[in-house]
């Protein structure tokens, strides 16, 4: 199964790519689409949603997962995170994935364990999990990383089995195997 995670920002907005069995993670891309704020914020909603509009494109993944907004330092920054959680969910839309949704302590739940852990935390269990020398840089591709990971444990073995055999070709039933 490829889930493709993104963890949105107006200036930085992170993504992560990994492919998984249920069981074992595999990293395929990460990084950060980094947005100047001279540009203005027009720009910079619509540099975000090309890009991942890109490298949905280039990945092709079986659903996109995104970090929902939970909270924010003042009422201007909670409405940037929304325009841009928004052109994110918009690209997602538009290449036709699968979406899901998830809220920060759900993610670091899911891959530390503890719905109130440290971005340290969060970031060395993305790196065990996906065997990386170092955590993947910036904190916002690894945050990106944790979303995606979390999906993958959000979903029962029936789900993962069932992407993975329509990625696959494989049969879905002993009524598809073809005996000459």
């Amino acid at each position: 199964m490829r889930v493709f995670g993104i963890d949105p920002g107006s200036e930085r907005t992170g993504y992560g790519c990994v492919d998984s069995d249920g069981s074992r993670h595999r990293l395929v891309a990460c990084g950060a689409i980094v947005t100047a704020p001279r540009l203005g914020f027009p720009a910079q909603l619509l540099r975000i949603h090309q890009e991942l509009a890109v490298l949905l494109a280039e990945h092709r993944p079986e659903a996109v997962a995104v970090e929902s907004v939970f909270h924010a330092a003042n009422v201007r920054s909670a409405l940037k995170l929304g325009h841009a959680r928004g052109v994110a969910l918009l690209a997602a839309v538009e290449g036709g994935y699968a979406i899901a949704e998830y809220t920060p302590a759900e993610v670091k739940r899911a891959v530390v364990g503890y719905g109130r852990a440290e971005k340290a935390q969060v970031g060395e269990m993305v790196r065990l999990m996906l065997g990386l020398a170092e955590v993947p840089r910036p904190n916002d591709a690894a945050d990106a990383l944790a979303v995606a990971i979390c999906h993958v444990h959000n979903q029962g073995p029936a789900e993962v089995a069932e992407a993975l055999r329509a990625v696959r070709g494989a049969p879905r039933s002993w009524r598809d195997v073809k005996v000459d």
